[in-house]
């Protein structure tokens, strides 16, 4: 297929996407044709009968062997564990908890939005969802503490990005299938990047709100014991250390990511239903959540499946790396387009699509530059997430307004700023210093 062809899809392709097309559909739709005129046209005279043969028998074996796949399961194992959790209240236990934790601290509530954030993202898997919830349940009461609407609002757009690199994380399963690298490191490199990512944020809020009191005023009535801080801990000891034994299970090889996530979702349901947390009706909400989640990641994951099987046919991101090669760019040279790409698409796009999409072409270029794979997807992870909250179409800041009508889109994005230059450093050091995100997989037993 020539390059003029390739072009024009790519070409109806975002065009699709801008026009909201469900990007699961325009991937089908695109990989399909595509691979059609590839195949057809592989001949010195274009074969429909036989382009569609192959076609149809390529489509029918990339669906089955990438949904076949027994890693996959640990998609839905996690997507059930977050959703249990969220209905069993376990996310709002976080907040409380970290409100109790932090109170006396300037900024406190602040920084108890961002713990409760992270734990609520970790468990969800999803930024969006964690804007939306995080905002109905924090921000009313920063709000009503007089606190700064920016600072309120932008800590909570950001916070939701924390549960893409802390574990579980559903982009990083994806990750690592579609670059066929081990599911276990991916979980396990996450996690200090986004630690120190949590912990960059609340610096930052704690020299903020140090330098500028104004911005964080004392609460005079939220003077908690010590007894009301330790029950409140007490509430999240079992989910602790439900985190716990499956970590050390995936990092000490004792477990597949695909048997730590099955453990997880059956360890919170129990606890749920111990607890009395989980009527009848949550737990068939929480199953019914996870089920719908589950098929969207899927159509979205095989519709990327096949138009990466089309842009792998005509041959194209090797022919990228090879001219890239040419050009003596270095790590960094490549790096820097790359990043600028991943943070644009992720303003208009949501992070798996824009990852899927992506892939087939970026990942070539990283291997021809040899870049490791694993250090690779949490940088993508961390860009994707960017984007998220950057303006003018920072997918978080609009989820968050619907849900806080009060704080309009300007006030959002000036408060995120902080944290998008936080996030800027952040992602510089994860750049210029790989072992902070490789040192723990590569320790890993098993």
């Amino acid at each position: 297929m020539d390059p003029i062809g390739i072009g024009i899809l790519g070409a109806i392709l975002v065009l699709m996407l801008l026009i909201r097309i469900p990007i699961a559909g325009v991937l089908v739709a695109i990989g399909t044709v595509g691979l059609f005129l590839a195949i057809g046209s592989s001949g010195p005279e274009f074969n429909a009968g036989r382009a569609w043969s192959v076609t149809s028998s390529q489509l029918g074996r990339v669906t089955y062997s990438f949904v076949a796949s027994f890693s996959l399961m640990a998609i839905p194992m996690f997507l059930l564990m977050g959703a249990l959790a969220s209905a069993s209240g376990l996310t709002r236990d976080a907040y409380a908890s970290a409100r109790l934790w932090l109170a006396r601290w300037p900024g406190g509530l602040v920084l108890a939005t961002v713990v409760g954030c992270g734990f609520f993202a970790a468990i969800t898997g999803s930024s969006l969802a964690t804007a939306s919830a995080m905002g109905r349940i924090a921000v009313p009461e920063m709000l009503a503490a007089k606190y700064d609407r920016g600072l309120a609002t932008g800590a909570v757009a950001a916070g939701g990005g924390l549960g893409a690199l802390i574990p579980p994380s559903v982009l990083m399963v994806l990750y690592a299938i579609f670059t066929q690298s081990s599911i276990a490191q991916m979980l396990v490199a996450g996690l200090v990047p986004g630690l120190l990512t949590a912990g960059a944020y609340m610096v930052m809020i704690w020299i903020r709100a140090k330098i500028s009191p104004e911005l964080t005023p004392e609460i005079p009535d939220l003077k908690p014991d010590w007894g009301a801080r330790l029950n409140s801990a007490g509430s999240l000891v079992p989910f602790g250390v439900i985190f716990l034994v499956m970590m050390i299970g995936i990092y000490g090889g004792f477990a597949t990511a695909s048997e730590a996530a099955a453990f997880g979702a059956f360890a919170t349901l129990l606890l749920g239903l111990l607890r009395r947390r989980l009527s009848r009706k949550a737990t068939v909400g929480a199953f019914d959540t996870a089920a719908r989640e589950t098929a969207a990641v899927f159509a979205i994951a095989i519709g990327a499946a096949i138009f990466s099987n089309f842009v792998a046919y005509t041959g194209l991101p090797a022919d990228i790396a090879r001219w890239i090669a040419t050009l003596n760019l270095g790590p960094i040279g490549v790096m820097v387009p790359i990043c600028l790409i991943y943070i644009a698409l992720g303003m208009f796009l949501d992070p798996i699509s824009t990852m899927l999409v992506t892939l087939a072409v970026i990942i070539p270029i990283v291997e021809g530059m040899d870049m490791n794979l694993i250090w690779f997807g949490v940088i993508v992870v961390k860009l994707l997430e960017i984007g998220m909250v950057t303006p003018p179409v920072g997918l978080n800041v609009f989820v968050l307004q619907a849900a806080v009508r009060d704080v309009d889109t300007t006030t959002i994005f000036k408060g995120v700023s902080w944290f998008i230059a936080v996030d800027i450093l952040v992602l510089i050091l994860l750049i210029a210093f790989p072992q902070i995100t490789l040192w723990l997989p590569q320790s890993m037993g098993g």
